[in-house]
């Protein structure tokens, strides 16, 4: 498991700074994850920068201003940036929608975080950072949050006052109009909470309002908060569903839980508290799995997938068009 955040980014962008050449006139990010990369080298660049849209359409970013058109002579050497390449497909794609420009301009490409075999898809990549990896700018669209487990309160939604908390009325006031906090903008797999089995209802609801999709819903089944005081075994709880294989990733809320459900599952842990990943105990089958460890295995074990995958797919396409055939 690989996690850089806001603090990484900016170091590496400081260290490696000295790879950009100082003769680009205009910073031009992908949205949105490479906006933010952007902004920073534009800044320590002293350039204007702007996104691939307004680029395309004409206009940057300036100071004192919003958005300025440019004149076609304004700007001739171009840095477009992305905060990662995985598999090169984005970066692919804004080549492609940038290549009407490449007469106009000599663009170049810089990507912050690179997979060592696709590194060479960019003319500047700043640091190697192997997959699996999450970076804290865009974990809540991850593509594999589908194999991950979250906590409700203090992660999804703010965590209930004292007052609040008194199993009863107010409680259940909170359940259905708590603030939402990190609501994931992809589906989710399966949420693990504390609060008891009997709030299921009011929780659903909340859940369902507040746009989070998620495929299990897993409660305390005690009969009142003063059993679950007495049991007080809240991480004990979460770790026995996060122990299952197919999860990867568990969003908590607190740092002491983080802790001790990545002691229980040694599995990583994402702590929105101080929004680090806790990974202190390391399981060698997940490092493994993860490709932390003999990476070449984990590489093999996806071509593999991907080629069943494409068989399938295949297999599928003509069984309709075999079936098409015969009905016509």
């Amino acid at each position: 498991m690989n996690y850089r955040n806001l603090n990484d980014l900016n170091t590496t962008i400081l260290k490696k700074l000295h790879l950009i050449p100082r003769d680009f006139d205009l910073v031009v990010g992908i949205p949105r994850s490479g906006m933010l990369p952007a902004n920073l080298l534009a800044l320590y660049l002293n350039l204007p920068y702007t996104d691939i849209h307004s680029f395309i359409k004409g206009y940057s970013y300036k100071s004192g201003a919003r958005k300025q058109f440019f004149s076609d002579n304004e700007y001739k050497k171009i840095l477009v940036v992305d905060d990662s390449i995985a598999s090169g497909s984005a970066l692919l794609e804004s080549k492609k929608d940038l290549a009407h420009l490449e007469s106009k301009y000599d663009i170049k490409y810089c990507v912050i975080y690179y997979t060592p075999e696709k590194g060479d898809l960019a003319d500047y990549a700043l640091e190697a950072v192997p997959t699996p990896r999450y970076f804290q700018w865009n974990i809540f669209n991850h593509t594999t949050l589908e194999k991950a487990c979250f906590d409700i309160d203090g992660v999804l939604c703010v965590d209930p006052t004292d007052q609040q908390n008194d199993d009863g009325v107010l409680y259940q006031s909170f359940l259905l109009n708590a603030a939402p906090l990190y609501i994931p903008g992809c589906k989710i797999g399966t949420i693990v909470t504390s609060r008891l089995e009997k709030y299921r209802t009011e929780t659903e609801t909340w859940l369902a309002q507040n746009g989070v999709v998620y495929d299990k819903l897993v409660m305390l089944d005690l009969p009142d908060m003063q059993a679950r005081q007495k049991a007080n075994n809240h991480a004990g709880h979460k770790a026995k569903e996060y122990q299952n294989s197919q999860y990867t990733l568990f969003v908590e809320s607190d740092l002491g839980q983080a802790k001790e459900i990545n002691r229980l599952t040694k599995k990583p842990v994402f702590c929105t508290q101080n929004f680090e990943m806790v990974y202190d105990a390391e399981s060698l089958v997940y490092n493994l799995k993860s490709g932390k460890h003999l990476p070449f295995l984990r590489r093999f074990a996806l071509t593999v997938r991907d080629g069943i995958r494409n068989s399938k797919k295949r297999l599928e396409q003509k069984s309709i068009a075999k079936t098409a055939a015969t009905v016509n």
